[in-house]
C-alpha cells in the first residue's frame, strides 16, 4: 500500500475510541437487549416442546401456514429444538441487527458531516477515508461481539454448539452487509434521514424477498429469497443442517457495496452527496405562506411512500387471511395463531395480529415524522422561521399534524386493501367497514409513541430518540412477554397491550380512550416545554 493510500486512513483508530466512547451506552444496552432476546427464546421454547412428535407437530403447523412462513421463514428440520426455538429470531432478529448496523453507520458518518463535525475532524491529521472506516470498523465490530456473544448465551441455555455458532455468525453476517448498505447511502445524500431511508427501504425489500420466497415453497418463485441478504441468513439454516457455505455469499456483496461506499467517498465534496440538492421551482415561495404548507412539503414524499406500503400490507393481508383456517387443523396450530392475537375465530385471529402488526409500523410513521422537529432544529432551519410571525407551537403542531394524522392515514389505508381484499374472495361487502374499524383501533397506541418522542423534543431534545427505545420495548414485551411469563404490570407498560383484539373481540372503548389522553398529556409537555427552552 502506498504511503498515500496509508495517509487516506490516518486517525482511524482515535476516531473509533471517539465513536466507543460516544456510543458508550447504546452498544451495550443493544448488544443486552439482543442477546437477551436470543437466550430468553431458547430457554422459552424447549421447555413448551419436551419430544420429538411435539415439536414435528408444531413444524407442521407453521409450515402449512403461508403467512407464518412469510413473517418468520419456513422450519426445515421439524425435529429439531433449537431451529423451532429461534423461530422468530432468525430472519426477524436478522432484519432488527441489519437496523443496528444501519443505525451506528449513518450516525458516525453522514450524521456528523451534517452536523459539521466531520469538517472540524477532516482539519486535524486525519485522512479522508478515515471516518467511514471508523464507522464500518465500529458497527462491524459491534455486530460480531453480539454474534459471539449471542452464540455463547444460546449454548449455555442447552441449544447445540454448532447450531448456536451458526446463528450467530448469521447475525454477524447480516449486520456487515447492511452496515455497507448504509455507508453507501451515506454517500448518495446529503441528510442523514434520506440516508437511513434509503437503507432501511433496502432492508424492507430483503425482508420482502425472503418472504416471498420462503412462502412460495416448491410451487413459487423461491428464488426471492436468495437474492436477499436477509434469505441468504435463513438459508444458513441454524440448527437444521448448517449450511456454512452459504456465509460466502455475504463476503462479495459487503466488499462490494463497501467497495462502493469508499469510491463515492473518494470523489465527492465534503458536505456534499452524490445525488445532488435540486434547488426548487421559483414559484414555490408562494405555495409556502403557511407552517402547514411547509410541512406539508416537507412530509409529503414521506408520507406518500408509507401510504403505498401500508396499501401492499392491506391487500396482502386480506388476500391470505382466507386461507389461514384450511392449513391450521390440529390443536398445536390453533394454539398457535391464537396466541398471535385473536379470540374468536382463526381467521379474525390472524387478522387481529396483522394489524397490531401495523400499528407496530405505523409507530414507526409517526416517530420518523415527529423527529423532523428536532432535525428541523439542529439543522438551522427553525430559527429564520421564528424570525417572521411564526410562532413557535404553531409550528411545531404543522409537523404533528402529519406525524398523528398520518398514522390515521396509513391504519386506514391498510384496512381498506384487507377490507377490498376480503370483498373480493367472500363478497362480504361489510368487510371494508369493519376492517377500516378494526385497523384504526391501532391509532391511539401510535399516538403514545409519537407524544414520547414531542416529550422529549420539549424536555431534553437530545433524548429525542426516545421514541426507537420505547417502540422496541414495547415489541419485545409483546413478542415475548408471554412466553417468558412476565408480570402483568411488566406487559401493561405497552401501549399496544390495551388495544382490543379487532376483529374478534368485543370493542371496549376505556383503553382507548385512556391512551388518547396519555398521547395528549405527553403532546402538551413536550409543546409547554419547548415553548420555554432555548432554541439549538
Amino acid at each position: 500500500m502506498s504511503s498515500t493510500s496509508s495517509a487516506s486512513f490516518q486517525g482511524t483508530r482515535p476516531l473509533v475510541r471517539l465513536a466507543l466512547r460516544r456510543d458508550r451506552v447504546i452498544v451495550p444496552a443493544s448488544l443486552a437487549v439482543f442477546i437477551a432476546l436470543a437466550a430468553s427464546s431458547a430457554t422459552a421454547t424447549i421447555g413448551l416442546y419436551p419430544t420429538v412428535a411435539s415439536r414435528v407437530q408444531a413444524a407442521a403447523a407453521i409450515n402449512n401456514a403461508p403467512a407464518l412462513v412469510a413473517l418468520y421463514g419456513r422450519l426445515y428440520d421439524p425435529t429439531s429444538i433449537g431451529e423451532l426455538a429461534m423461530l422468530k429470531t432468525i430472519s426477524f432478529g436478522a432484519a432488527m441487527v441489519a437496523v443496528l448496523a444501519m443505525v451506528l453507520t449513518v450516525r458516525h458518518t453522514r450524521t456528523e458531516e451534517e452536523a459539521g463535525r466531520l469538517e472540524l475532524i477532516g482539519a486535524a491529521a486525519v485522512g479522508r477515508r478515515a471516518p467511514l472506516t471508523a464507522a464500518l470498523g465500529l458497527a462491524a465490530g459491534t455486530v460480531l461481539v453480539l454474534g459471539l456473544l449471542s452464540a455463547a448465551a444460546l449454548v449455555a441455555s442447552g441449544l447445540p454448539l454448532a447450531g448456536s455458532v451458526a446463528f450467530g455468525l448469521s447475525w454477524t453476517a447480516t449486520g456487515c452487509a447492511f452496515a455497507a448498505v448504509a455507508a453507501l447511502a451515506a454517500q448518495l445524500t446529503t441528510s442523514a434521514r434520506t440516508a437511513n431511508a434509503i437503507t432501511g427501504a433496502t432492508i424492507g425489500a430483503a425482508y420482502l424477498l425472503r418472504a416471498v420466497g420462503d412462502a412460495a415453497g416448491h410451487a413459487g418463485p423461491q428464488w426471492a429469497s436468495w437474492v436477499s441478504p436477509l434469505g441468504w441468513a435463513q438459508q444458513i439454516r441454524p440448527f437444521a443442517g448448517n449450511r456454512w457455505w452459504v456465509l460466502a455469499l455475504f463476503v462479495p456483496f459487503t466488499i462490494a457495496t463497501a467497495g462502493a461506499a469508499f469510491a463515492l467517498n473518494a470523489r465527492r465534496d465534503a458536505g456534499a452527496g452524490m445525488l445532488a440538492d435540486r434547488p426548487g421551482p421559483a414559484t414555490a415561495a408562494a405555495h409556502l405562506r403557511s407552517p402547514v404548507a411547509l410541512a406539508w412539503r416537507l412530509h409529503r414524499g414521506l408520507l406518500a411512500a408509507w401510504a403505498a406500503a401500508f396499501v401492499v400490507l392491506g391487500l396482502v393481508l386480506g388476500g391470505i387471511a382466507s386461507n389461514v383456517g384450511s392449513f391450521l387443523t390440529s390443536p398445536q396450530a390453533r394454539d398457535l395463531i391464537t396466541r398471535l392475537g385473536g379470540l374468536h375465530g382463526l381467521t379474525d385471529a390472524f387478522i387481529a395480529a396483522e394489524l397490531g402488526f401495523a400499528g407496530v409500523l405505523a409507530s414507526a410513521y409517526g416517530i420518523q415524522a415527529a423527529g423532523r422537529l428536532r432535525s428541523e432544529e439542529t439543522a438551522d432551519h427553525l430559527e429564520p422561521l421564528l424570525a417572521t410571525a411564526t410562532g413557535r407551537v404553531a409550528w411545531a403542531c404543522s409537523h404533528l399534524a402529519f406525524a398523528l394524522l398520518g398514522t390515521v392515514a396509513l391504519l386506514t389505508a391498510t384496512g381498506l386493501g384487507a377490507g377490498v381484499a376480503r370483498m373480493a374472495q367472500t363478497g362480504d361487502a361489510a368487510a371494508v367497514g369493519q376492517l377500516v374499524v378494526s385497523a384504526l383501533a391501532q391509532v391511539p397506541a401510535t399516538w403514545v409513541l409519537t407524544g414520547i418522542v414531542v416529550a422529549a423534543f420539549g424536555v431534553a431534545p437530545r433524548l429525542s430518540a426516545a421514541g426507537w427505545v420505547a417502540l422496541v420495548a414495547f415489541v419485545l414485551i409483546g413478542e415475548f412477554g408471554s412466553v417468558l411469563r412476565l408480570a402483568q404490570p411488566i406487559l401493561d407498560l405497552s401501549p399496544f397491550a390495551h388495544i382490543p383484539k379487532l376483529p374478534g373481540s368485543k370493542f371496549a372503548p376505556a383503553p382507548l380512550v385512556w391512551l388518547t389522553l396519555l398521547a395528549a398529556g405527553l403532546t402538551v409537555i413536550g409543546l409547554v416545554t419547548f415553548r420555554r427552552r432555548d432554541i439549538g
